[in-house]
């Protein structure tokens, strides 16, 4: 039996240094990705690419179960996932430490825990929100609509154009969208609040 490691960070500039020390010497081959966790098996290339590599009786192999996803739920996820795809993982440190060849009752309650957390990290989220936005705050994403896009969406609109019709116009210009058209959705919304505020100052 022989481990493979993989080594995963979300971006270019975060470190795989130290899961590089903990898994080198003890694996016959490691693989390191820098991609979100979030993704899926199947969206991820190097795991795949690992997962090929590895034989029947060998073991993928991380430093902490978070390394399999974006975060220790999304982690246990993925690991339940290659449970039945029939691959073993070795786990070094953290929650869920140790062989794992399927799923135990210690696994299903660490997933039972981190599924708690998650709703617990969401509700306060949105509590947080919530307050913000009763002291006149806004929180969460930057909305894709500027300014600039607005002020072009409600130009077209005076001249007879649809929602639908403006969306190709419009070309977000900074962040993960940067180039796309923002959605119809959030071109609508932009309007109504454009509208609401203009109707306030009147």
């Amino acid at each position: 039996m022989a481990l493979v490691g993989l080594v995963r960070v979300s971006t270019d500039k975060q470190n795989t240094q130290r899961q590089h020390n903990a898994l080198d010497s003890i694996c016959l081959k490691v693989f390191e990705e820098k991609i979100s966790g979030k993704l899926a098996v199947d969206d991820r290339p190097t795991l795949k690419a690992a997962l090929e590599y590895i034989r029947d009786d060998d073991m993928l192999c991380v430093q902490e179960v978070d390394r399999l996803g974006r975060n220790l739920l999304e982690g246990l996820i993925v690991l339940n996932d290659l449970f039945e795809r029939g691959v073993a993982v070795k786990v070094l440190e953290g929650i869920a430490a140790g062989d794992h060849t399927e799923r135990s009752f210690i696994l299903d309650l660490a997933l039972a825990l981190a599924e708690d957390r998650r709703r617990d990290i969401v509700k306060k989220t949105k509590s947080g929100l919530e307050a913000a936005r009763k002291q006149g705050r806004v929180g969460g994403r930057k909305p894709v609509m500027t300014d600039v896009l607005v002020a072009q969406a409600v130009g077209l609109r005076d001249r007879g154009f649809t929602i639908r019709q403006i969306q190709p116009h419009l070309r977000i210009a900074d962040g993960k969208d940067k180039g796309k058209n923002p959605s119809v959705g959030a071109i609508s919304q932009a309007l109504r609040a454009h509208d609401a505020a203009k109707d306030v100052a009147q």
